[in-house]
Formats: C-alpha cells, sequence, structure tokens
C-alpha cells in the first residue's frame, strides 16, 4: 500500500501518543476531523495500522530484564520452531534476520534465573541447534 505524506504524519503523530484525540490530530495535520477519521479506518482496514498498545514507564518495568536471544535452526525447521516460539509468553517479539543465525527473539522475566531457565527452554525446542543471548543493560532510544 502506497502512503500520502500526510498517512506518514497521522502515524508519527500517533507514535508519540495514540491516546490524542481525533480533533487534536486534525488541528496538528490541518485537516477536517472527517478526514482524519477515514484515514484511520483506511489505514487499519489496510492493516497498516494493526493495533494499539500501551507503553510502560521504566518504572513499572523496574525489576524485569530484558534480552535478546539469536538463534540457529536447522534449515527447513525455522517454521517449526517459530510455532514453539510463539507458545512462550516472555517472547516479546520475534523477528527472522540474515547473518549467523536465522531467528531473534527478545525475551523479557523477572530475574536472571528466570532468564536462564527460558534459555534453557528454548535451547530444547526441537530444530533449535545453538543460542545466544545479550542481556539489555540499559536503553538508550526506544521509539517503539
Amino acid at each position: 500500500m502506497m502512503l500520502t505524506r500526510k498517512d506518514e504524519e497521522l502515524i508519527a503523530l500517533l507514535k508519540l501518543n495514540a491516546r490524542e484525540s481525533v480533533a487534536s490530530l486534525a488541528r496538528r495535520l490541518g485537516l477536517s476531523r472527517t478526514t482524519v477519521q477515514d484515514r484511520l479506518k483506511r489505514l487499519e482496514e489496510q492493516r497498516v495500522i494493526e493495533g494499539y498498545s500501551v507503553k510502560l514507564s521504566d518504572e513499572t518495568n523496574r525489576g524485569g530484564i530484558s534480552a535478546y536471544v539469536s538463534l540457529e535452526v536447522e534449515p527447513r525447521r525455522a517454521v517449526e520452531v517459530t510455532s514453539a516460539l510463539t507458545s512462550i509468553a516472555q517472547i516479546e517479539a520475534l523477528y527472522t534476520v540474515s547473518g549467523k543465525y536465522d531467528i531473534l527473539a527478545l525475551v523479557t522475566a523477572r530475574s536472571t534465573d528466570a532468564i536462564d531457565r527460558l534459555l534453557d527452554e528454548i535451547g530444547q525446542i526441537g530444530g533449535v541447534t545453538r543460542t545466544d543471548s545479550a542481556i539489555v543493560l540499559s536503553t538508550k532510544l526506544d521509539r517503539r
């Protein structure tokens, strides 16, 4: 789908504050309220916008530990491995990647012990041949 400049501006504003009112968005974009509502509806129907979510503060997340886990997967078993990974609640995101590893997972748990158990669980999945992990020490920028 081709996004217009106004679509991109609307999306950028929603990334900053997904709860901003349609009236306020319309004023900031120089469009009518109806036009903004129609754009939002179209972007949602075409699955450009797949939903709206809550972003927790670092204060709220304190005590949680995040890690990126790189997984090497046996050839032709990526679908099976991905299916198994999606059933693990502590996995927040999965990406297929190029390079030495095949899948990158973002995981979150309450302690390093919990991360350790999670890594053991991931390593037991059939088709996973190797994992490598990096614990996030601090976040310098997150525009998600």
